[in-house]
């Protein structure tokens, strides 16, 4: 039996035994209108593959859950405006079905179905993991209609719905999105472009950018978005407008950096995405041992002409340098570039940092940083010995004394000792990392988890999408496995394993274990077999598998979890 994780979008015609009582050869003509000139294409353009058509009733499959939200958009949209005899209701879920030659079956598409019987005449309805895995992708508001009980499904399920002209796609949308900004100015720093004529340089101009993020994400007053989100859209060509959106912002910075020799021409420039009017402009041609002053310029212009006129004053205390020697600082960009690709990258991270601190041995950022890769380690695929996170503890214990008010030293030691089990000390350094940074996403991901692991289920989950919304195109730093790991304690494995094969595309090699574990924990006993096998295939030679199983048990404040995470793992077969 095979399986895979889809969009499923299923549509019915509103009224239609209706519509044929009164009018069967015109009802059917204008079906037959609506499927070639609309739904058909519109399918099609979305990259959607019709599964069947059931009279009145049609079952879509989309591999996005983007596609399959835009595609429902616009046939409805299409529909209202055109003001003709056929309406349709729609409804899109996403999650596992099983595949029957070019048929579909499975819970998948049996909520899909639901959803769309519960949806208003030209409306759509969308699951509650749609509606997470959407973020700000489209341009269109769905309000959270509660949980419905619905025909033969076991648990209740959480419901969007968004009907016409309740935020319909088109050239208000902007304007409509600005207006739910939140109240403090909100803005997003685009990754610099390269101008040096070096690819090999491309990690000093997103370094530059990348500081910048993290000197305006300390005022309390700015909503910052995260730096793996707003550098999804490095080396496209951007429309202002559109990008402001996707990031639910109203200010976008972007810039560009020239370095040659010992000269480096900075640009930046501040836009309002309302009406892309340009803020503030400036170019800084410098010293490249200047380039911690260049960066103090940008922010204090920056928060100085944002609304609201953040006194130049407070930028004072974020002027925080790294270190004040050139080398260590290229090293220490070279280090974050290596991390942020995660994987075998990050035996590479570690080796930069360990140059930086060579050559700085004061440079606190390098020891976070080094805390920071030791402790992905244990779960990354780059796991390389067994006592990575002896080393986190150590580096990262450095790093606060040499500079305790680094949100990022802070957060790094706190998460080594979250990991090492120490519960209440690591909560006493992740809230000190959240007040140096009240915008920092990866912050915010480790105490989310620190929530979750102590019980605190709900508002582990609340905080990772507070997350999520300051970097809402992540898939480092606000790791999934948050929200995977939390809905397994909670005993909701169908949505962790959606989670969970959200993640098979990164370098991570244990994912196909922990969608194993849920599958047991269902009695899907062949499916946990299957990802068993996948899962020992990619296993590492020099890996002990049971580390993963400790790791989980060391995370755990109540027994109970233990307990339940050993079941899970025992499940799958291993002698734990």
């Amino acid at each position: 039996m095979q399986r895979k994780l889809a969009a499923i979008l299923a549509a019915d015609v509103v009224g239609y035994s209706k519509l044929m009582a009164e009018d069967e050869a015109g009802t059917l003509a204008a079906l037959r209108e609506h499927r070639h000139k609309l739904f058909d294409p519109e399918t099609q353009n979305h990259g959607g593959r019709i599964v069947k058509l059931m009279g009145d009733g049609t079952l879509v499959e989309f591999s996005s859950v983007v596609d399959a939200v835009e595609c429902a958009l616009a046939i409805q949209q299409a529909l209202a405006d055109a003001d003709g005899p056929i309406k349709l209701r729609i409804g899109i879920n996403l999650g596992d079905v099983i595949i029957d030659g070019d048929d579909i079956y499975g819970d998948g598409v049996n909520i899909a179905a639901r959803l769309e019987a519960v949806a208003d005449p030209g409306g759509i309805c969308i699951s509650s993991i749609v509606h997470e895995s959407l973020g700000h992708r489209v341009e269109a508001e769905f309000a959270d209609a509660g949980a419905h009980e619905v025909k033969n499904i076991a648990r209740p399920i959480c419901v969007f719905q968004w009907s016409p002209g309740t935020a319909a796609p088109g050239a208000n949308a902007v304007s409509q999105d600005m207006a739910e900004l939140p109240e403090k100015p909100s803005i997003a720093v685009l990754a610099f472009n390269n101008m040096s004529g070096d690819p090999e340089q491309e990690y000093f101009s997103d370094g530059i950018a990348e500081d910048i993020i993290t000197e305006l994400s300390r005022f309390s007053e700015l909503f910052v978005i995260a730096r793996n989100s707003s550098f999804a859209f490095k080396g496209q060509s951007v429309d202002i407008k559109d990008t402001a959106r996707q990031l639910g912002v109203q200010y976008v910075v972007e810039g560009s950096v020239r370095k040659a020799g010992n000269r480096v021409r900075v640009t930046a420039q501040l836009i309002d995405a309302a009406d892309g009017a340009h803020v503030w402009a400036d170019r800084y041609d410098r010293q490249l041992e200047d380039i911690f002053e260049v960066q103090d310029d940008v922010v204090r212009a920056i928060v100085a002409v944002l609304p609201g006129r953040i006194a130049e004053a407070g930028a004072e205390r974020v002027r925080r340098k790294p270190t004040s020697n050139m080398s260590a600082f290229d090293y220490l960009l070279r280090g974050n570039h290596a991390l942020a690709r995660r994987g075998d990258s990050i035996r590479d991270a570690i080796g930069l940092y360990h140059k930086a601190i060579e050559t700085d041995p004061n440079c606190a950022p390098a020891y976070a940083g080094i805390a920071i890769a030791e402790g992905m380690s244990v779960w990354d695929l780059s796991t390389y010995d067994d006592n990575p996170l002896e080393r986190a503890y150590e580096y990262g214990k450095k790093a606060i004394e040499l500079d305790p008010g680094d949100y990022r030293s802070q957060g790094a030691f706190g998460e080594a000792l979250r990991q090492l089990g120490n519960h209440a000390v690591a909560r006493l350094h992740l809230e000190r990392a959240k007040a140096l940074n009240p915008n920092s996403a990866q912050v915010l991901g480790y105490w989310a988890m620190l929530l979750a692991y102590t019980g605190h289920y709900q508002e582990a989950i609340d905080t990772y999408f507070r997350a999520i919304k300051l970097d809402p195109f992540s898939e480092d730093y606000v790791r999934k496995e948050i929200l995977a790991e939390t809905y397994y304690m909670i005993r909701r494995y169908e949505d962790s394993n959606t989670v969970l094969r959200s993640m098979l595309k990164l370098p991570i090699f244990y994912v196909h274990q922990q969608i194993a574990i849920n599958h047991a924990q269902l009695g899907e006993m062949a499916a946990c077999e299957r990802h068993m096998k996948l899962y020992r295939a990619e296993l590492p030679d020099t890996y002990d598998e049971k580390l993963l199983f400790e790791s989980h048990l060391r995370l755990c404040q109540h027994q109970e979890d233990k307990d339940h995470w050993r079941d899970g793992y025992r499940l799958t077969g291993m002698d734990v």
